[in-house]
């Protein structure tokens, strides 16, 4: 995978972080998308836009295609509102879909083209555990996780006769800073979400990473449609269709 050029949404914090980090130290070229955090030490190129803002996204995709042969996406860019089922907005339900789904399909919609003219391309979708029914108070982005997770069997099916593969990651609770947010140490929430993992602990963002670097390396070629869950087990508690 040396030398792969790689755009990663949502690349300066959490999962993408350490995505963009361990890219970076097996030799790929990383074109990271963020919002306007404060400024970073970036292992690579770094872009700035409000991930709502379609509009600056639109420009900001176009100038990247121009100056950069993308050879592979990484759309990790997520959001999520808990609320219990009854208190759940509109607004909020319309907001993570559109973070989640819109922001993944605008970057890919702009790249796609040239990967199809190199006949080449890999594309990893990064979707959340939750829509396997393991978190609670997650209707929004329980929808968006699983539509995201259909996209990529579409995408897959699409794109597979122009040579590129689309997967995607179902990670699980994973130790970060917006999962301590809501899960202090020691709190019931924390010990709620721990109770689902048959490993009995959180994953690190690290180990995310490296799944998803597998599905960007030649040896996983063969692969496309899927959905690889990085959860510590709590998939094997769900009930099979």
């Amino acid at each position: 995978m040396k030398g792969l050029c790689v755009l990663v949404t949502d690349a300066c914090s959490g999962v993408g972080w350490a995505i963009s980090r361990l890219l970076a130290d097996r030799g790929c070229h990383v074109v990271g998308v963020a919002g306007d955090e404060e400024p970073i030490e970036f292992p690579g190129i770094l872009y700035q836009c409000p991930p709502h803002d379609a509009g600056r996204m639109a420009d900001m995709l176009r100038a990247i295609r121009e100056k950069y042969p993308i050879d592979a996406i990484v759309n990790n860019t997520g959001l999520n509102v808990p609320a219990p089922l009854g208190e759940v907005s509109l607004t909020d339900l319309y907001d993570v879909f559109d973070r989640n789904v819109r922001t993944a399909l605008q970057v890919t919609q702009a790249l796609q083209e040239n990967m199809r003219v190199r006949r080449a391309g890999r594309i990893v979708n990064v979707c959340h555990h939750g829509w396997w029914g393991q978190a609670t108070e997650s209707t929004a982005y329980a929808v968006a996780s699983a539509a995201l997770a259909a996209c990529t069997r579409a995408w897959a099916l699409e794109l597979a006769d122009a040579g590129v593969t689309v997967n995607a990651v179902l990670a699980g609770p994973v130790e970060t800073e917006d999962f301590r947010e809501r899960h202090p140490l020691g709190s019931e929430a924390e010990k709620q979400a721990l109770a689902q993992l048959p490993l009995g602990r959180l994953g690190a963002a690290e180990e995310v990473a490296g799944v998803v670097a597998f599905l960007l390396q030649r040896e996983s070629a063969f692969m496309t449609g899927q959905v690889i869950a990085v959860d510590g087990g709590a998939g094997l508690r769900r009930p099979t269709f």
